[in-house]
């Protein structure tokens, strides 16, 4: 990716979450754990549902490929971010900036809608489940998740291809810890109008209509859930919906609260704090969320296990 002609800027300083001394090293610490456990934990999911028949579901085959996207998600955002806890030099080139920024549209925006395909897979089994196997084939999954990267790409080429044609003259002290599209608009010494309004609109569309897409997805799901006569029946369906729900109310409510907010908003903690749970927590906490609360995972890991220790 080339830079434009008319920018000056050729590096940029990531202002990092803190520029408190003392709060480096804990800080980290805290955060090297979290990417150890989100790197275990996708992993783990990934060659779990390889290697368990019994996890070869259309369910699970999204799952994995969430799992994928977490995975390259987090490593984008995460190392950069450590090597600012540890290093006083905290800058980043200009194409680096650029190819991180392209990456972190691919892997978010894939994110979104991965969750509303998740969530249609849902409804699916539990509102027409003689008709699963033929809605949800090997094929129909295969589509889903190659129109998730289609749509993520071709946002992000829009998102980037915008940004780079934007003049950089300085500051560039970025005040984020990653390069962020808002943090970025607001360095720029052209005119952001166009990259504002694709933020709104671009950005808009996408979080409303997959959120949407979950939304009714889970209104057809309680209606059904309610009336299943048996109460085991209920609980069974209750138990594998509200793993998905938590990861979507967790991922949406941050990503809205950043890229929705009024453009007069400028708290630059808040901002950070907001990105933290959609970049590094949310992946973290989804192959725990759907492992810890699922049974079908833990039978698979228990029967793995055995599996590996009788050999």
């Amino acid at each position: 990716m080339r830079r434009g002609n008319q920018s000056e800027v050729t590096l940029f300083i990531l202002e990092g979450l803190t520029d408190e001394p003392e709060l480096q090293m804990p800080l980290f610490f805290i955060f090297l754990g979290i990417y150890s456990v989100t790197v275990m934990g996708n992993l783990g999911m990934i060659i779990l549902i390889r290697f368990s028949s019994q996890l070869h579901t259309p369910m699970y085959y999204l799952l994995s490929s969430l799992s994928v996207l977490d995975l390259c998600y987090s490593s984008v955002i995460t190392p950069q971010m450590l090597m600012g806890f540890l290093f006083k030099d905290k800058t980043i080139s200009y194409p680096r900036c650029m190819t991180q920024f392209f990456f972190f549209c691919i892997f978010a925006i894939s994110e979104c809608y991965m969750l509303a395909a998740m969530a249609y897979d849902r409804y699916v089994a539990i509102c027409n489940p003689l008709l699963y196997h033929i809605l949800m084939s090997p094929r129909v999954c295969s589509l889903l998740v190659i129109s998730v990267f289609s749509v993520a790409f071709t946002d992000a080429v829009i998102h980037t291809g915008c940004i780079l044609r934007l003049s950089f003259c300085g500051p560039n002290v970025i005040s984020h810890y990653f390069c962020d599209i808002v943090a970025l608009i607001k360095l720029s010494c052209s005119s952001t109008y166009l990259d504002e309004c694709l933020i709104f609109v671009i950005g808009g569309f996408n979080m409303v209509a997959t959120s949407l897409t979950i939304i009714i997805s889970y209104a057809f799901i309680l209606s059904s859930i309610l009336r299943i006569n048996s109460k085991e029946g209920r609980s069974k369906a209750f138990s594998t919906c509200s793993s998905h729900l938590m990861a979507v109310t967790v991922f949406y409510g941050s990503a809205m609260s950043m890229y929705l907010k009024p453009a007069s908003s400028n708290n630059l903690a808040l901002e950070k704090m907001s990105s933290l749970f959609y970049t590094t927590v949310i992946s973290m906490l989804n192959p725990l969320i759907y492992s810890l609360r699922n049974k079908d995972v833990k039978t698979a890991l228990n029967n793995l296990t055995e599996r590996k220790i009788f050999y």
